[in-house]
C-alpha cells in the first residue's frame, strides 16, 4: 500500500534526521537564513523574543500582518494578545462546542450515504474557515475567498496572479466600517471596543488581528486533521484503537501535532550577536527554526519516528514556545477532536482512495495535502 512517505515533498523527516545529526545549525543559502533543526535550539529561537525577534521589519512594516501578534514583540505583544486571548479561553472555546458539533453534522452528514468523502475538501478546509468566519462575523457567501486568501498567504496558492493581503485589507475596512456603524455580536465588534491604556486599536492593528486569525485558524486546523488521517493511512491499527476507545483521541491529537506538525516552520530574525549551538548569529540575520524536525528529535522523544498513542511527556512544539505559543490552540484541539469523534463514530473500514495521488500544500511553512480522498462503510 502506497502512503504520504512515498513522496518526497511529503516525507522530509530523513532530512531532518540528517540535519540533526551532521549540521544542526548552518547557513542557508536557499533561506538566506541560519537553519536550526535540534529541539534545544529550536525551543531558544522560539522562546528568547529578546534575542530572536518576531519583527522582521524592524518596527518599520507597513502590511497588517507586521502589526499582529505573530510579528510583534512585547510589550505591545502582551497588551494585544491580552485583548484577543479573551476569545479562546478555555471556557470560551468550550462554549463554541455545540457550534463546532452541529458544523461537522452539516459537513459530513451528507456524504455518509456515499461512503466516499475527501477529507480536506468536504470537511477539513470548510470547518476552521466556517468557524472563525463566524466569530469575525463574516457572512457565509464570502467564505470561498477566505481560503484563496489564506492559501496565497502561507504560500499554498503559487499563481502570484493577486495581492491576498491587499484583497483582505480592503474587505476587512469595510467589514470593521459596517461594524463602527452597527455592533453585532461578534469578535470584530468586541476590538473595536477594546482599549489600551484608553485608546482604541488602530485600523492597521484590527486589520492585523482579523488577517491573522484567518489564516492561523484555517492553516493549522486544516492541515491538523487532514494530518491524522495521513497517519490512519500509514498505520491502520490506530483507527481501530480509537474507535475501541474514543477517550484516546485527545492523545491521538497530540501526537499528530507531533509526528506530522501542521506548521513545520517559523522565522525569527536576531537582535543582536548571538551564539548558537556555536555559530556566531550576526545582529539582523534570520533564522528558521524547524519545528518538524524539533519534533522528532531523538534526544526528547523514544523512537521519535513511531506515532505512540500513550507518549508522555507529550512536549512538542507543534503550537511554538514561549510568548507566541499559538492563541487558537484550545480551538484547534476541540475542533480537530470533535470532527475526528464524530466521523470515528459514524464511518468504519476508513481507507484512502489509492487510484488518486496525494498532492503537497505546496508550501514549506506548512505540512499536508490538498485533497484526501477516502472510502469508508457506515
Amino acid at each position: 500500500m502506497q502512503n504520504y512517505l512515498e513522496n518526497p515533498a511529503l516525507n522530509p523527516f530523513p532530512w531532518y534526521r540528517k540535519m540533526r545529526q551532521t549540521d544542526p545549525v548552518n547557513l542557508s543559502s536557499r533561506y538566506y537564513a541560519w537553519q536550526v533543526f535540534r529541539y534545544e535550539d529550536v525551543q531558544r529561537v522560539l522562546t528568547d523574543w529578546n534575542i530572536f525577534s518576531s519583527n522582521f521589519s524592524g518596527g518599520t512594516g507597513r502590511d497588517p500582518l507586521s502589526a499582529s501578534l505573530i510579528t510583534l514583540d512585547p510589550p505591545r505583544h502582551r497588551q494585544l494578545r491580552n485583548l484577543v486571548t479573551q476569545a479562546f479561553t478555555p471556557r470560551a472555546v468550550a462554549l463554541l462546542a455545540g457550534r463546532v458539533g452541529a458544523i461537522v453534522d452539516e459537513l459530513v452528514s451528507p456524504v455518509l450515504p456515499t461512503g466516499r468523502m475527501d477529507i480536506i475538501g468536504d470537511l477539513a478546509y470548510p470547518l476552521p474557515v466556517i468557524v472563525i468566519a463566524e466569530l469575525l462575523g463574516i457572512p457565509a457567501r464570502d467564505r470561498e475567498r477566505f481560503k484563496r486568501w489564506s492559501d496565497a498567504i502561507v504560500g499554498a496558492d503559487n499563481s502570484g496572479v493577486f495581492d491576498p493581503q491587499r484583497e483582505m485589507s480592503q474587505y476587512f475596512m469595510e467589514m470593521i466600517e459596517l461594524r463602527r456603524k452597527e455592533p453585532q455580536d461578534d469578535l470584530i465588534s468586541d476590538l473595536l471596543r477594546a482599549e489600551i491604556d484608553g485608546e482604541h486599536l488602530t485600523m492597521q492593528e484590527l486589520l492585523g488581528f482579523c488577517i491573522l486569525l484567518l489564516v492561523a485558524g484555517n492553516a493549522t486546523t486544516t492541515n491538523l486533521i487532514g494530518n491524522a488521517f495521513l497517519c490512519f493511512d500509514e498505520m491502520p491499527e490506530v483507527i481501530g484503537q480509537l474507535q475501541a476507545d474514543p477517550a484516546l483521541i485527545p492523545a491521538a491529537i497530540e501526537e499528530v501535532l507531533r509526528y506530522l506538525s501542521p506548521v513545520q516552520q517559523m522565522y525569527r530574525r536576531a537582535t543582536q550577536d548571538v551564539e548558537l549551538a556555536g555559530h556566531p548569529v550576526k545582529a539582523g540575520q534570520m533564522l528558521v527554526a524547524w519545528i518538524g524536525s524539533a519534533n522528532r528529535d531523538e534526544s526528547q522523544f523514544s523512537e521519535p519516528d513511531r506515532f505512540d498513542l500513550t507518549r508522555t511527556p507529550q512536549k512538542h512544539l507543534a503550537f511554538g514556545h514561549g510568548i507566541h505559543y499559538c492563541v487558537g490552540a484550545p480551538l484547534a484541539r476541540l475542533e480537530a477532536r470533535i470532527a475526528l469523534t464524530y466521523m470515528l463514530d459514524q464511518m468504519h473500514n476508513i481507507r484512502r482512495d489509492q487510484s488518486i495521488s496525494l498532492e503537497p500544500t505546496g508550501s514549506s511553512l506548512v505540512f499536508g495535502v490538498k485533497h484526501l480522498p477516502v472510502h469508508f462503510e457506515g
